[in-house]
């Protein structure tokens, strides 16, 4: 199974959740609502769930094998990152931009 594109749904800049995810697979197969969160140790990601009755939170769908977690994490995260760099440098640019008034000095008319 092979990730066949990352698309960054949205950034957070504050608080654990910092971003949204949505994963391809071999072009054929979707996952959305991959969670990017920021712990103790960095960044990681946490899967689509759902709460439970009983108010525990199960994933909706996971890797099995630690290799594919690994690979899925990594391919998240490196889109996360570099989404929240060009928006920086987004924000960089606006910050750039400068105004060109030309003021004629026609005063004979007040």
């Amino acid at each position: 199974m092979e990730i066949t594109d990352v698309r960054v749904r949205k950034i957070y800049p504050d608080g654990k959740m910092r971003g949204i995810i949505s994963v391809t697979f071999d072009d054929l197969f979707v996952v959305h609502d991959i969670k990017v969160i920021e712990g103790q140790n960095g960044f990681f990601i946490a899967m689509p769930s759902r709460k439970t009755p009983d108010g525990e939170f199960k994933d909706i769908c996971h890797p099995i094998k630690s290799e594919m977690r690994k690979e899925l994490q990594d391919a998240v995260l490196e889109a996360y990152q570099q989404a929240v760099r060009d928006q920086e440098a987004a924000e960089v640019e606006d910050d750039d931009i400068e105004l060109e008034v030309d003021y004629e000095d026609d005063t004979s008319s007040f």
